[in-house]
């Protein structure tokens, strides 16, 4: 299902939380939506899952408004990290409250991520650590396998070690299911390689929007001899600097030709690819 945002905007009395926003999302992709506390992340996967309505412009899934119409809303899933202390249902009735709103879930592919979570089926919702409710949250929303599922931050209870089988499962689920997922996260460092393209918003715009690879192409990190990396630097937007001895790594924001490729092997240079983290960190900072 195709997703269509044109001039996109949301106030809350004076304040303009969206502004502007337009973007097209294909099916059968991974996005991340990156920007900082307040950017307006939230706010714009509400719109796209019908929890409010936009003040101005447009947002369309497969040509339709997804605001109280039934249909579509019942094709998109916005998973997130919600309070449990009042829910006294167990984790097997949750799995069958969602069996029955979901046309799409796998009750068989739900249980395999119960055992693989180790999440206890006859325990109350509201007893589980809050890293057993986070693994609870993100098999709903693997399992349900919904044309469009959303995960807002809806891992962040979890260990890392746990965190890494949900990012295993949800590529291999990808590429067995294909779906449109956008997963909203300030883990970019740890999340980076999942993403097909990358959203980035500040203070309510929207900063860019490009395939992973074309954004990692933007930049190069050089590493070697600091003063044969200074040297090579000289002229070039620096994102970030580290240094060890005399071993000095400079990120740096815009495209090397091959010419310049060439010129910092013959200097003893090591090229290598952008972080994104980096990136992301200089296009949100320069809006201050």
């Amino acid at each position: 299902m195709n997703i269509d945002i044109n001039n996109l905007s949301l106030k809350y009395k004076d304040f303009e939380a969206l502004k502007n926003i337009s973007f097209k999302l294909e099916s059968g992709k991974i996005y991340g939506l990156l920007g900082r506390n307040g950017a307006g992340k939230t706010s714009l996967l509400s719109i796209l899952a019908s929890f409010r309505e936009q003040t101005d412009g447009s947002l369309t899934i497969d040509g339709e408004s997804p605001f109280e119409n039934a249909r579509i809303m019942q094709s998109v899933a916005f998973i997130y990290e919600k309070d449990y202390s009042d829910e006294t249902e167990k984790v097997k009735g949750m799995l069958e409250v969602i069996e029955r709103y979901r046309p799409n879930f796998d009750k068989e592919y739900a249980n395999y991520l119960i055992k693989r979570f180790k999440l206890p089926l006859d325990k109350p919702v509201h007893k589980l650590s809050k890293g057993m409710q986070s693994a609870l949250n993100v098999t709903l929303g693997l399992a349900g396998r919904t044309p469009i599922t959303i995960f807002d931050e809806a891992y962040l209870g979890m260990d890392a070690p746990t965190r890494e089988i949900f990012y295993k499962e949800l590529l291999d689920d990808q590429a067995k299911h294909p779906r449109t997922m956008i997963l909203s996260t300030h883990l970019v460092s740890e999340m980076d390689y999942l993403f097909d393209e990358v959203i980035v918003i500040n203070q309510g715009s929207l900063v860019l929007h490009e395939e992973y690879e074309t954004l990692a192409s933007r930049g190069a990190s050089i590493t070697g001899s600091a003063d044969k990396v200074d040297d090579f630097i000289i002229g070039m937007k620096q994102l970030n600097v580290q240094q060890l001895g005399n071993t000095k790594s400079v990120m740096v924001y815009g495209d090397l030709n091959e010419n310049e490729r060439q010129d910092a092997q013959l200097k003893g240079l090591e090229v290598g690819p952008i972080s994104l983290q980096d990136l992301f960190i200089h296009l949100t900072s320069e809006e201050d």
